[in-house]
């Protein structure tokens, strides 16, 4: 019986809804009764005074059968739960002595009983007899429930853990859970599975154990990513926007070197413009995580309520710097150099290529058929950058759409003698449209391949990213040969954000600790004791920032700590989990019960976590999307089509 020990906790099957008059809910089936006795009876399939469940796993309802036969077994005269009631119950004033001569007594109607409906009356000699014959079928029943061979073990388990998958991958997605009603997707698990049938789950096996095992297993994730925090301190990522009913609503994902986790998700309308009450929210969310855990608050925008919160945040939080998502600070690098003159033209320009090409079946099937099968629209993960990957890509294809518009093909079509075709083509033709393109992505494109370069890598940024905006300053000079006339408002945009929202002075250590950091800092920066020996000069490039100073920064513990919670951190928002809003936007709309509430906190706290703990398998070095949005305004055109 080891293997049914796991399921002996009756609380995990069941929730109390009325402590006062003792009723509890099966999580399975979601029918109500009067206390846990009765509910043993109702998972282990039991008939009597209550309804056997219906949709309890099969292994969960032996494992029950088998503990309270054994219990009867073992102390006959005591009844666990009415192990052994009669066929029939009996209720009111009809059955309180089984020998005092004839008594009525009711049935109460119960699915698969001999009554269906309304009440039936009998002798009490009956219903002892009914009870004996019930006792010896059970009794009965006791070698064929305790000797199944271990295969049959081992294919219940398969179904459970099969069971639990499907599950997860509803969790995760966030897919309707009638889905598992479907005929189809039916049919598709069990092709999956080729002769061997799987046991779908029911949307009450969904709403019920499949999830309440979810939410434990991901509860014990969490715990482990908790007790990393103190040594290497964690990130707060704010992801606020309003909803389709103007609701303005902000999640928290806690990040940190072992993973993120989800934390909870506001409604702050109420108090949108109010930044005191904006900061008692925040200092709250500090104090759940940890006040000497969080290093830093990552915002998702350097305007609108964060923008006023952040200015004063750094005054009232001495121990904890606020700091911008380093994609939505580049993302405004890139816009506003997309609004200098000579840009703005060219992404104008560039857009009415697109938009004739991917906008005409006949135009863009011949430009397939001169690129091999490529489109001209490069779409991105990251919006800011999709003009200017789109861009580069045009340029990449200036030969290709050259020969496309002097071929045979192209004079054959229509477009070719009309006023819009013609446009296109004198476009293509022009070279100043070339030569002032390559200067906009000369701006431009060091900063998306940043983007790139922090998108994909598996380690925190903050040891690197100081270095690598430096690095893509100094290609932008290099690609405009060093003349500053050119380069210089680039770099004047990129300072600017870069000193106002992400360049963060450090205020996180007291005085005596900052002097001890100074001291050993000054060590660190000339090379001397512990960090002039070879090995840790040696070895510098070998590890990433956190991971050099946990190996040679020993004997300075307080710089040590510092440098390690400080080059632990990331310098990505929560924009790059991409997490889906729609049921935050759910779990924060009132009108629930409270046990349909808790459910549907449950999945939302289990189907975000989901998502962040299969991050790392999704997210990789191309910013580059899969799909093009058919509605984007680089394919459709607003303007009339002009016909001649």
């Amino acid at each position: 019986m080891a293997a049914a020990d796991d399921f002996f906790n009756i609380h995990d099957h069941g929730t109390s809804v009325d402590r006062k008059k003792g009723r509890v809910q099966c999580n399975y089936c979601g029918k109500n009764m009067s206390g846990f006795s009765r509910l043993k009876s109702h998972l282990a399939g039991i008939r009597g005074d209550v309804t056997p469940c219906e949709r309890v796993p099969e292994n969960v309802k032996e494992s029950w059968r088998n503990k309270l036969l054994e219990k009867k077994e073992g102390n006959p005269s005591k009844k666990e739960g009415n192990v052994y009631p009669p066929a029939i119950s009996c209720k009111g004033n009809g059955c309180s002595n089984l020998n005092g001569g004839v008594k009525q007594f009711k049935c109460e109607a119960t699915r698969g009983s001999d009554c269906d409906s309304g009440s039936y009356t009998g002798t009490a000699s009956e219903q002892e007899e009914g009870a004996e014959q019930h006792i010896s079928l059970l009794k009965r029943r006791i070698d064929s429930q305790t000797s199944f061979n271990f295969e049959k073990k081992k294919k219940d388990s398969l179904s459970w853990q099969a069971q639990k998958c499907i599950g997860r991958f509803f969790y995760e997605m966030g897919i309707d859970f009638s889905v598992a009603n479907s005929p189809s997707f039916q049919d598709m698990i069990n092709a999956s599975r080729g002769k061997e049938k799987c046991e779908i789950p029911s949307c009450q096996d969904l709403k019920g154990w499949i999830l309440h095992e979810e939410v434990m297993e991901m509860q014990e994730y969490v715990k482990r990513i908790r007790h990393s925090w103190e040594s290497s301190g964690c990130s707060i990522l704010l992801d606020g926007w309003t909803d389709e009913n103007g609701r303005n609503l902000v999640s928290f994902i806690v990040d940190c070197p072992q993973g993120p986790i989800y934390l909870r998700s506001s409604d702050i309308s109420a108090f949108v413009g109010n930044v005191d009450a904006l900061q008692l929210l925040l200092d709250g969310v500090i104090e759940e995580v940890g006040v000497n855990n969080v290093v830093q608050i990552v915002a998702c925008s350097t305007s609108g309520w964060m923008g006023d919160v952040g200015k004063q945040f750094m005054e009232r939080q001495r121990t904890v710097f606020w700091t911008v998502s380093v994609f939505d600070c580049i993302a405004l690098m890139l816009e506003k150099i997309g609004t200098l003159d000579f840009a703005r033209e060219i992404l104008e320009k560039a857009k009415t290529i697109t938009k004739f090409i991917h906008g005409h079946a006949t135009v863009l099937k011949l430009f397939r058929d001169f690129t091999g099968k490529r489109n001209l629209i490069k779409p991105s993960k990251l919006r800011s950058a999709m003009p200017f990957l789109t861009l580069e890509n045009i340029v990449a294809e200036k030969k290709n759409l050259k020969a496309m518009f002097a071929s045979f093909e192209w004079n054959r079509t229509k477009w070719a003698s009309r006023t819009e075709g013609k446009r296109i083509v004198n476009l293509v033709e022009d070279r100043s449209f070339w030569s002032t393109a390559r200067m906009v992505l000369k701006a431009t494109i060091p900063l998306v391949r940043v983007l790139c370069l922090i998108n994909g890598a598996d380690k925190p940024q903050v040891g690197y990213i100081y270095e690598t905006m430096d690095q893509a300053k100094e290609t932008i000079k290099e690609e405009f040969k060093n003349k500053k006339t050119q380069y210089w408002p680039i770099w004047e945009i990129i300072d600017e954000i870069w000193d106002n929202h992400l360049h963060s002075p450090l205020h996180a250590a007291d005085r005596h600790t900052q002097d001890l950091i100074s001291f050993q800092l000054d060590e660190y920066r000339h090379a001397k004791g512990a960090f002039s020996r070879g090995s840790a000069v040696d070895q510098i490039n070998k590890y990433s920032p956190a991971e050099w100073w946990s190996h040679y920064g020993v004997q300075y513990p307080e710089l040590q700590r510092f440098a390690i919670r400080i080059l632990s951190q990331t310098c990505e928002g929560a924009s790059k989990y991409s997490l889906k809003r729609s049921l935050s936007e759910k779990l924060l709309t009132n009108g629930r019960n409270p046990i349909e509430q808790k459910r549907l906190s449950d999945l939302t706290y289990v189907h975000y976590n989901l998502q962040l703990q299969n991050s790392g398998r999704a997210l990789k070095g191309d910013i580059v999307d899969d799909e093009i949005d058919p509605l984007d305004e680089w394919i459709v055109d607003e303007s009339p089509e002009i016909v001649t």
